[in-house]
């Protein structure tokens, strides 16, 4: 199974929209055929969205697990990214220096 990192899918989603994008200029500049080229590029485009609304989608999962750890929800959060699914580890208990939790 990948293990997947928060930071590592999100470099990863915009390394292979950078990939199609290539892709859809490369194969305009060597496919002669007009219909072949639309077609090709429209792939390609497609495929870049695709990785960059689950890209927008995994961002919004780190969001969501931020938010439940200023609320105090130390549970650690899956998020999925085409898929595969990314765990965002839960925060620890800590004891913070100068806070005293006891009440005294």
């Amino acid at each position: 199974m990948l293990a997947l990192t928060l930071g590592n899918a999100r470099h990863l989603g915009v390394a292979i929209i950078v990939v199609f994008v290539v892709l859809a200029v490369v194969s305009a500049t060597v496919i002669s055929n007009v219909t072949a080229k639309i077609v090709s590029m429209l792939v390609f485009a497609g495929f870049a969205l695709g990785v960059w609304t689950q890209r927008t989608n995994l961002s919004d999962c780190a969001e969501q697990a931020k938010a439940k750890v200023t609320v105090g929800d130390t549970s650690p959060t899956t998020c999925t990214f085409f898929g595969t699914e990314i765990d965002v580890p839960g925060v620890p208990d800590v004891d913070i220096p100068g806070t005293d939790d006891t009440g005294a």
